[in-house]
């Protein structure tokens, strides 16, 4: 036996019930008592509590390897721009333009090389070693076995 229940819903929420209704072939009463029973079950708050843990988590993983990788990166910058300044040395204002043509030719193979690595899917990230980050050995390795 059921019971008669009057409501009174925005017409956008109507427009949604009888689109839903339609796509699952029920009827809208079916369509809204299986969200009512939804909404009011006891597992109800517990299951969408699990659903936000499970996305939080993974957010942080995620968070993790990005926080990794940008240390990773900077550090490399660091590295560089430190070896490059204490091994270069002044040029000569007669020899400023062949240092130029030659610098940009460096750059675009650079470029070239870059976007190459980038293609295949390779990363100074992926290289390093867990081992460089005793603390925290795990986030990245986690990553790795989410995916999978």
């Amino acid at each position: 036996m059921t019971a008669r229940l009057c409501l009174r819903l925005s017409p956008k929420t109507i427009a949604a019930i009888s689109e839903l209704a339609a796509i699952k072939k029920i009827t809208k009463a079916a369509v809204v008592e299986t969200a009512v029973m939804s909404l009011i079950s006891p597992d109800h708050h517990d299951r969408r509590e699990a659903a936000i843990s499970r996305r939080l988590d993974r957010l942080i993983r995620q968070n993790d390897r990005l926080e990794r990788n940008q240390a990773i990166t900077s550090e490399a910058l660091t590295l560089f721009i430190r070896s490059w300044l204490t091994s270069s040395h002044p040029i000569p204002p007669e020899a400023l333009a062949a240092a130029q043509a030659k610098g940009r030719e460096r750059y675009e193979n650079f470029i070239e090389a870059l976007a190459q690595r980038l293609h295949q899917g390779k990363s100074l990230a992926k290289e390093i070693p867990e081992d460089v980050f005793p603390e925290n050995p795990h986030p990245y390795s986690q990553g790795e076995q989410d995916r999978r």
